[in-house]
């Protein structure tokens, strides 16, 4: 399996605003933000460089956590669909799908079509999930949600791989003699594993060609990566792996308002020099995110750390 980026540079990559408003994140100019907002934010990070684009996915969120979570929570395959008409390089990341509240056969053909139609750039990125009235409502077995997703994962591969007719037999699922056309244009689509937990780490070692870490700080992830790498090397897989981290909200610049403590601010050699730490910490790529106040101010941040910060990156 081929690396998406090259090795030995920091990547950075963005998860979208608006498709996902959970108020631990969003601003509060996206919930009446718009479909030409997002779009006109992607072809930014598209021209500055972007390693990818991400969107995350779920269902139906219960009223219990809509206070926390919001439902807003755009479609992951529709919402790529429509980046990968109106961008050019960028890839395209499912950060992360629940593929558990799918049959396998439904989620190969929609991401194969995906990758067929943006030119071979989708990143398949992978969760267990969370919401346990998600899984209840589909049908699906929330206390075993992570070795249905482990089984997901095998059934995908075999149906996303070359063959018009692929083949699978699980405890699960199983399948043969059902054609899927049209094929995707990557040989082997790459796939990162979210999630921090034991398991999450484990199946990102066994299964994965890329880690998603959530929530870890930077102190802890060179141990998670030094258990990814040992379960990995008694598993006896030999692919390379793409380890990735999720900085600290960023802004680009003097902000001149209040954009939290724990925000990174200021020239772009200083966000740069703190930055690069990840990589020293053996990081692949990093997802940021900017403050802002309006889709204007995001645009600015995102064309700042493209042509101010990013070239500073590997220095």
């Amino acid at each position: 399996m081929a690396r998406v980026f090259p090795e030995g540079r920091l990547v950075h990559g963005m998860q979208l605003p608006i498709q996902s408003q959970s108020t631990i994140y969003a601003e509060p100019w996206e919930a009446a933000a718009t479909a030409a907002d997002l779009a006109e934010i992607a072809r930014a990070a598209d021209r500055a460089g972007f390693g990818y684009l991400a969107t995350c996915d779920h269902v139906a969120i219960p009223r219990r956590l809509a206070g926390p979570m919001s439902t807003v929570w755009y479609d992951p395959v529709a919402t790529l669909s429509f980046l990968a008409g109106i961008t050019e390089r960028v890839r395209l990341l499912s950060h992360v799908a629940i593929l558990g509240l799918r049959h396998p056969l439904i989620s190969a053909k929609q991401y194969a079509t995906l990758d067929h139609l943006c030119g071979g750039r989708l990143i398949l990125g992978v969760g267990a999930g969370h919401v346990q009235e998600e899984f209840e409502v589909l049908g699906v077995d929330f206390a075993r949600r992570g070795a249905v997703l482990d089984e997901t994962l095998d059934a995908l591969r075999r149906a996303l791989g070359p063959e018009e007719y692929p083949e699978f037999e699980g405890e699960l699922f199983s399948f043969k003699d059902l054609g899927q056309l049209p094929r995707p244009v990557q040989e082997r689509i790459p796939v990162w594993v979210g999630g921090s937990s034991p398991a999450a780490v484990r199946r990102a070692a066994v299964r994965g060609d890329g880690w998603l870490p959530q929530g870890d700080p930077r102190e802890r992830l060179p141990q998670q990566i030094a258990r990814i790498k040992e379960l990995r090397e008694e598993a006896g897989v030999a692919d390379p792996i793409e380890f990735g981290a999720i900085t600290e909200a960023l802004y680009v610049g003097e902000p001149g308002w209040d954009t939290g403590r724990r925000t990174l601010t200021g020239k772009a050699e200083a966000l740069a020099e703190s930055l690069r730490e990840y990589r020293a910490l053996g990081v692949d790529q990093i997802q940021v995110r900017f403050r802002s106040r309006d889709r204007a101010e995001l645009v600015g941040q995102i064309t700042a750390f493209g042509a101010e910060v990013a070239p500073l990156l590997n220095d």
